[in-house]
């Protein structure tokens, strides 16, 4: 496949979007183009196989083919184009899916499922075409924010061994932690089953470091980064945790969305919605820890998704309520991110995928 394109999931409902856009990426500067659009209803996030010979889609709904619940679809990828060719649909058993994740093998796919608080596992098929889920995982408990009245999973990621299914639940405060029985097909607790978050966070998003020694968690609610190091073999240990907003910020109507790692390992970023920023964070490469280095202005309304591109080299961070994507350039030494003055129209922008 292309290197140079982007795909770019959106909310359908409530823009210009009909769906899934393609773009083309200028490497030398970081500039889109818009090549293509493929239909499907509120495309909040999106996933390849580990081949990438497929795309994966939830749809976020309430109601999805007549069904309480959301959907999710898979799409064949053409390897020159980048086109995306539907293959098939289910439903995920929860309502608002809004993220998923395949399994390294690329046999099963996992959806977190926000409104009901449960997990997905649903088998693919070697022609990328998706079976009724075979699993479905319930949350159970509580937090003490207005937000966090029940379960909400909001991420499913494998930790960098592929061993682990990590599943970050806003309204309970933990990040849930499985095991993927392949020949049951169903998920299975690990040991430990789970890592607390601190109290009233509502995590919301999970992304390691490259060596794999450390995890940053964005809280949703309490507007904070909380480093971890990670064992490798299962266990997250709470390093400290810092605020995303510059002192005295208003936090009214505040949350954080997006939290990215830089490929080179030094750098963590998060989006804040409602202050309108991305926060940037150094990583001391020795213990993980985080010191904060400025905030910038994502240039729009709502940033909650964002991407970094492979090189590392440029930022685009989508702005959900101004229908657009500003790009930054990324300074290697500093992290630090400056606007190229390209924005991108683009209805709801709210998921990133690189080729």
């Amino acid at each position: 496949m292309q290197s140079n394109l982007m795909y770019v999931g959106s909310y359908t409902k409530s823009s210009p979007s009909n769906g899934i856009n393609l773009f083309r990426r200028e490497p030398s500067t970081g500039k889109l183009e818009h090549v293509d659009e493929f239909e499907l209803v509120n495309p909040s996030w999106l996933a390849f196989s580990p081949d990438k010979r497929f795309l994966f889609a939830v749809a976020e709904t309430m109601e999805y083919q007549g069904k309480v619940g959301g959907g999710v679809a898979s799409f064949a990828i053409d390897q020159t184009t980048g086109a995306l060719t539907r293959l098939s649909e289910q439903p995920t058993e929860g309502g608002a899916p809004c993220h998923l994740t395949t399994d390294p093998s690329g046999k099963f796919l996992f959806v977190a499922n926000h409104e009901h608080g449960n997990v997905s596992m649903l088998p693919i098929a070697d022609d990328g075409t998706l079976s009724p889920g075979s699993h479905l995982v319930q949350h159970e408990g509580s937090g003490p924010g207005p937000t966090q009245e029940s379960p909400h999973a909001h991420c499913t990621v494998f930790d960098p061994s592929g061993e682990r299914l990590m599943v970050v639940d806003k309204g309970i405060d933990k990040v849930m932690i499985y095991h993927v029985d392949a020949s049951g097909q169903k998920m299975v607790p690990a040991e430990p089953a789970y890592a607390p978050v601190h109290s009233g966070a509502a995590p919301r998003h999970i992304a390691f470091h490259p060596t794999g020694s450390f995890a940053y968690v964005n809280g949703e609610a309490d507007m904070t980064i909380t480093a971890f190091s990670y064992d490798g073999a299962g266990r997250l240990d709470e390093i400290h945790h810092l605020t995303t907003l510059p002192e005295g910020a208003d936090r009214e109507g505040v949350s954080t969305a997006g939290i990215v790692v830089h490929p080179s390992g030094r750098f963590v970023y998060v989006s804040n919605r409602g202050h309108d920023s991305i926060a940037k964070f150094a990583i001391d490469p020795t213990d993980g820890s985080l010191t904060s280095v400025g905030f910038v202005p994502s240039g729009g309304k709502v940033p909650r998704a964002f991407t970094i591109d492979p090189e590392g080299a440029y930022m685009y961070v989508g702005n959900q309520e101004s229908n657009e994507i500003v790009t930054f350039q990324i300074d290697p030494e500093t992290g630090d991110l400056e606007p190229t003055g390209d924005v991108t129209s683009c209805g709801a922008p709210v998921a990133f995928l690189f080729t």
